[in-house]
């Protein structure tokens, strides 16, 4: 069985293919997503500095894997232990300024059982259907004839992009990333 919390030793590290180049300086297409907290958020209209991290999919304890090879993917495996590291600064996050979302292309149902388990402070927002990551052409993968999006973090200041963090490795460590990042760039 598979531990969804810990990170096994040999994970393949992701390239940086240069496919988040262009979003720093880009406005935030006005989409509206559902989220875990029964919430409709358009990330145009938020104001003030967000955080949002999308990861391509979180596992259920007890339950398989997308795919069987899931850690042959790089950059893949880590979604539950990246967000509890977004959970666990989630304070020190909004001290320096931010509010977090997560993201991906999961539906609210799977999603809130991960919200409702990881007993998460922040949202996860739903992208279901690609609208946001086809506007703003984030990058994605094919597992099992499911897009989803590759692990990304951008901060968002008003609608606009400020910054992203592409690509992520290693996950469980991301939070602490974005925590001194924002802390330097207030």
């Amino acid at each position: 069985m598979v531990d969804p919390m810990v990170l096994p030793d040999g994970l393949p590290v992701p390239e940086d293919d240069g496919a988040c180049a262009h979003l720093p300086g880009a406005e935030v297409p006005s989409v509206a997503l559902t989220a875990t907290d029964g919430e409709t958020y358009d990330l145009a209209s938020v104001s003030g500095r967000t955080v949002v991290y999308a990861y391509p999919w979180t596992g259920r304890p007890g339950e398989p894997l997308l795919i069987e090879n899931w850690d042959l993917i790089p950059g893949a495996r880590g979604c539950t232990p990246e967000t509890c590291g977004f959970r666990d600064h989630h304070v020190e996050i909004q001290a320096a300024g931010a509010q977090v979302f997560g993201l991906s292309t999961q539906d609210s149902n799977y999603q809130r059982e991960l919200a409702e388990r990881l007993d998460l402070p922040f949202p996860i927002l739903s992208d279901a259907d690609l609208t946001l990551a086809g506007a703003l052409g984030l990058p994605t993968f094919e597992v099992s004839g499911r897009t989803l999006i590759k692990r990304l973090t951008l901060v968002v200041d008003s609608g606009q992009i400020e910054h992203s963090f592409y690509p992520v490795f290693p996950p469980d460590r991301h939070a602490s990333e974005v925590l001194a990042w924002l802390n330097e760039n207030r």
